[in-house]
């Protein structure tokens, strides 16, 4: 069945048009559905941004749990998720927004060129029609005026009082009549075989064409709004694995948690490195009053000979650590000696590899610097090997800097192990503090101390005097308070760190800061 077989050309026209307004229609509703998606993937983005952390995290020490690191990889799937609504979006605007419209564009000019030669083709027959009544009512009316003229001509001829003359100028005109009649209906059979020739090749050949052409146009259409229909689907479709590849991600992140993994990372960033103290001497401050030579009294204090209680263990237990209490904030010092001794161990090791990158980092430019100044001496065109000296001598100032720094750090950490090995006899350098350089393996130890007044009493004997200069309220674990003017004892020298240990004739032993003494050494 085809349009040319039938004649509804108001109803065609009705039909395509319809059929245009039904593309454009599509076309808006894919639109407004691009801006939803557009809408939804900058949310998305935004949402990501906010979450995201603005710098690098690797040094943070949230980073190191497994749980903040699997939120990290569902912000960064989202992220990608919200990507492929923007390829879901882009491929709507390009493959069925702008395809459509163009295509509509073009249907509308066809669609317009079939019916204005449809009625070019309906005017042509209409003034053919026109024509042909024009004629027919020319030749009616010659007819008619032909008859008249023929009766009154026989009128005059019957009539005995007519002269000759009058019945001669009557038959004159009678036949002048009839001439035109003929002329007349040979004008209108002629008008009459063109229009019937006309009408025919109008409905049996223009207008089926044209029809034809339209509806080869409207099939072309829905054809083109049919692949718009998948289009819509198939984006998609298109975009399902790679959504699905995000979502197993974000799937992936959750089953990488794992609660004791991060329960160990935790003892591992905040363990101090001190041992737990033990239990409480009993000081039994009864014994001058009930002193008798029975066995029955509870038993001679630790202390001097004589009874009486060692001045050095008065205030031994002052400053012990409690897990819940509230401490100052503690100054933060560049050797980190304001951390406990494992995080300080960690710190400085931290801070030795930083500086070996540095200096590495110098050396290679040290080198690079001098192959080019050996090229420039071999070869003067291409420059003046003296302009490189102010850079070669700022490198290896830097590298002796840097020198400098490690080994400083390297003296703080190997002194600073010894710390934690007299604080801690049974801990041990955890898995991360290994070293494969056995030479090395003491002074690579990044190790920290926040001073224990706690750790066991040495028996050695001092190395030598010293008298403070300042007074010091020691109030962090480990270090001791002296009075300015106070005779101490030297325990042991300061190794690197602004520190000397000293022990107070009152009893008690400590560290106090190096440059508040006045040292003798025996």
């Amino acid at each position: 069945w085809e349009w040319g077989e039938d004649d509804q050309f108001d109803e065609i026209e009705r039909h395509t048009q319809w059929g245009l307004d039904l593309m454009e229609k599509y076309v808006k509703f894919v639109k407004e559905r691009t801006e939803i998606e557009q809408a939804y993937a900058k949310q998305l983005r935004n949402l990501v941004k906010k979450y995201l952390p603005k710098r690098n995290t690797r040094e943070d020490p949230e980073s190191k749990f497994c749980q903040y690191q699997a939120f990290l990889q569902v912000v960064k799937e989202l992220n990608d998720f919200a990507g492929q609504r923007e390829v879901v979006a882009e491929n709507l605007t390009t493959r069925i927004c702008v395809e459509l419209s163009k295509h509509a564009q073009e249907l509308k000019q066809e669609r317009k060129s079939h019916f204005q030669e449809g009625r070019r083709a309906q005017q042509q027959l209409e003034n053919c029609f026109k024509q042909l009544e024009n004629s027919k009512r020319k030749f009616e009316r010659d007819c008619r005026e032909a008859e008249k003229a023929m009766l009154v001509a026989e009128k005059l001829d019957q009539d005995l009082n007519a002269t000759k003359a009058d019945v001669e100028k009557a038959k004159q005109q009678a036949n002048l009549r009839s001439h035109m009649a003929e002329e007349s209906k040979n004008e209108y059979a002629s008008f009459l075989q063109k229009f019937n020739r006309d009408q025919s090749q109008f409905y049996f050949l223009e207008m089926p064409q044209i029809f034809n052409k339209l509806q080869e146009m409207d099939e072309r259409r829905t054809v083109q709004l049919k692949e718009g229909y998948g289009i819509f689907s198939e984006t998609e479709q298109q975009v399902m694995p790679i959504i699905g590849k995000c979502l197993d991600g974000m799937k992936a992140a959750a089953d990488s948690v794992n609660e004791k993994n991060d329960s160990q990372v935790l003892i591992e960033l905040h363990k101090s490195g001190f041992e737990r103290p033990g239990d409480v001497d009993f000081e039994d401050f009864s014994q001058p009053i009930n002193r008798t030579s029975s066995d029955s009294s509870l038993g001679t204090p630790r202390g001097t000979l004589d009874g009486r209680l060692d001045p050095r263990l008065l205030g031994k237990n002052k400053g012990k650590r409690w897990l819940f209490s509230k401490k100052n904030k503690p100054v933060i010092t560049e050797d980190f000696s304001h951390l406990p001794p494992e995080q300080r161990r960690k710190k400085l090791q931290q801070k030795i590899e930083e500086r070996n990158r540095e200096l590495q980092k110098e050396i290679d430019q040290r080198d690079a610097l001098n192959k080019m100044k050996d090229v420039y001496q071999k070869t003067p065109q291409m420059g003046d090997p003296a302009s490189l000296e102010p850079k070669i001598s700022e490198t290896l100032s830097n590298i002796e800097k840097l020198r400098l720094e490690i080994q400083k750090y390297e003296v703080r950490g190997s002194y600073t192990l010894k710390q934690l090995l007299t604080l801690s006899p049974h801990w041990s350098l955890s898995p991360d503090a290994t070293h494969s350089d056995d030479s090395q393996d003491a002074l690579n130890q990044p190790i920290y101390t926040e001073f224990d007044e706690d750790f066991e009493e040495d028996l050695a004997s001092p190395i030598g005097t010293c008298v403070a200069m300042y007074q010091f309220e020691g109030s962090s674990e480990g270090t001791i308070s002296m009075t300015e003017g106070e005779e101490l004892s030297l325990m042991e020298e300061d190794k690197g760190d602004g520190w000397t240990r000293v022990r107070r004739s009152k009893g008690g032993e400590g560290y106090v800061p190096t440059s508040y003494l006045r040292v003798t050494l025996n």
